[in-house]
């Protein structure tokens, strides 16, 4: 059971906002700053996913890093924290918002967790469910910020 939440904030939008085009496909593709605060003292490692609910094919995940150190308290903009898992445009680190033109606007979840554990023990590249496998149970944060975009 999770019991702190993270409060995780971004200096270049704010939550429920709309994440500027430089951080997208339309833009530098670059990976927002990103700060977090209320990491618990057990925290061991940071895992950080970025995902959107709204992709047409169902949850499209836009980044998935994993082993970040407990003591880091954010990411600088371009930065790609920890280890990096695929994405699912088939790539290692970070790639931003890129909605089908006139889909709407789609949110985008940037997700912190605090784990107990050093390690999730797996390469660069692993998949996001089997960072998901490897984390169960071991958990003991959560937060998350959202961001919304919209191509025209």
């Amino acid at each position: 059971m999770v019991q702190l939440q993270i409060k995780v904030t971004s200096s270049a939008f704010k939550d429920g906002d709309f994440i500027p085009s430089k951080y997208t496909c339309d833009g530098k593709d670059l990976m927002p700053p990103l700060s977090w605060q209320g990491i618990p003292e057990e925290t061991q490692s940071i895992v950080l996913i970025v995902d959107d609910p709204d992709a047409p094919s169902g949850t499209f995940t836009h980044a998935v890093f994993f082993d970040i150190s407990p003591t880091k308290e954010g990411v600088a903009e371009g930065e790609e924290p920890g280890i990096s898992g695929i994405n699912d445009f088939g790539r290692l680190g970070y790639g931003g918002p890129c909605p089908p033109r006139g889909h709407g606007v789609h949110r985008y979840y940037f997700k912190v967790y605090a784990l107990d554990v050093q390690s999730l023990k797996l390469k660069s590249g692993a998949y996001r469910t089997a960072v998901e496998r490897a984390m169960k149970g071991h958990i003991v944060a959560y937060g998350e910020l959202m961001g919304k975009y919209e191509r025209r």
